[in-house]
């Protein structure tokens, strides 16, 4: 069965989600960009999930982390949450 390992920045707005891409994209940290504005508790760590594996994440989240390329960070990504980006870290198949 295939796992992941992804990390991610939870915000409530598209807008905000897309500045910290923004910022990324221009060579900030996502981890300490995660530290300081994610609302989801990972972000104390970074933004680091661990390791999962399909259907353990809401699915829009799933579809990304399962389909799209390693080690680039993808969002914004609307749940029923708020605005994800998420950066797949490591991923089997």
């Amino acid at each position: 069965m295939p796992q992941a390992k992804a990390r991610h920045i939870l915000v409530t707005t598209e807008e905000a989600c897309l500045g910290l891409k923004n910022k990324i994209d221009a060579g900030s940290d996502f981890a300490e960009l995660a530290r300081e504005h994610s609302t989801c508790p990972s972000g104390k760590r970074g933004g680091d999930l661990g390791s999962f594996g399909p259907g353990q994440m809401v699915k829009e989240f799933d579809e990304v982390v399962f389909s799209e390329a390693v080690g680039v960070t993808h969002g914004p990504i609307k749940t029923q949450f708020g605005f994800h980006l998420v950066e797949i870290t490591e991923r089997t198949d």
